[in-house]
């Protein structure tokens, strides 16, 4: 389902940006989400002089509110299926992960008892370096398919908002910038890392999360 909501997601974001730009095309100027869904029929017609514009922001906007309505059911749904569950709930308490982020990454994780070491659960949400084995020895790299694309995602949008709002994350992406030569991706990357090593830790013992320890 939660699969399901980022899909419906992506519409409803697609839709949006086909509206302000069909308005801006015609106004020349943006409209922002709030103003388009506070738009009436007669707003509509005030603010584009011919028919055909008005037809087509009408029609959209009239998707929104379905994807919108689809996306808070699924919202629902889910969270009284996690409601529950332990390993959901010290999650939030991460600093960056929020109520989609949490449930993504408890769902597409499942039991943490599956990963022998937090190094497995890491390497599953893809956040180590990707390497190609062959007898023990290394013959390259670019095996970044292995895990999830949903916990990558996951892990990523989890380090940007840490490295907004938490303290901690934000010096230690200062030295990995300094080490990296201004590569803000790998900083990030490494960010996301120490983000998902916490969650494994957290889920397998249930704990809430310390920035000081997962950052030092």
């Amino acid at each position: 389902m939660l699969r399901q909501r980022a899909h419906v997601g992506r519409q409803h974001t697609a839709h949006v940006l086909s509206v302000q730009n069909l308005m801006a095309r015609h106004t020349g100027a943006r409209c922002s989400v709030k103003r388009l869904r506070e738009l009436t029929k007669q707003d509509r017609t005030t603010v584009l002089a011919d028919e055909t514009p008005v037809r087509a922001v009408t029609s959209s906007l009239v998707v929104l509110d379905c994807l919108q309505q689809q996306i808070k059911t699924l919202e629902q749904t889910v969270h009284k299926r996690l409601y529950h569950t332990p390993s959901y709930e010290p999650l939030l308490t991460v600093p960056g992960i929020g109520t989609i982020l949490a449930q993504t990454i408890a769902l597409e994780t499942g039991a943490i008892s599956r990963f022998p070491t937090v190094g497995n659960s890491a390497s599953y949400c893809r956040c180590v370096d990707s390497t190609k084995l062959s007898n023990g020895k290394r013959t390259g790299t670019g095996n970044v398919k292995n895990g999830t694309p949903y916990l990558a995602w996951a892990s990523m949008e989890a380090a940007q908002c840490a490295l907004r709002f938490q303290p901690a994350a934000q010096r230690f992406s200062q030295r990995k910038l300094a080490k990296s030569r201004h590569k803000t991706i790998l900083a990030r990357k490494a960010v996301a890392h120490k983000l998902s090593r916490a969650c494994s830790d957290m889920m397998r013992d249930l704990v809430p999360c310390e920035a000081t320890k997962a950052f030092g």
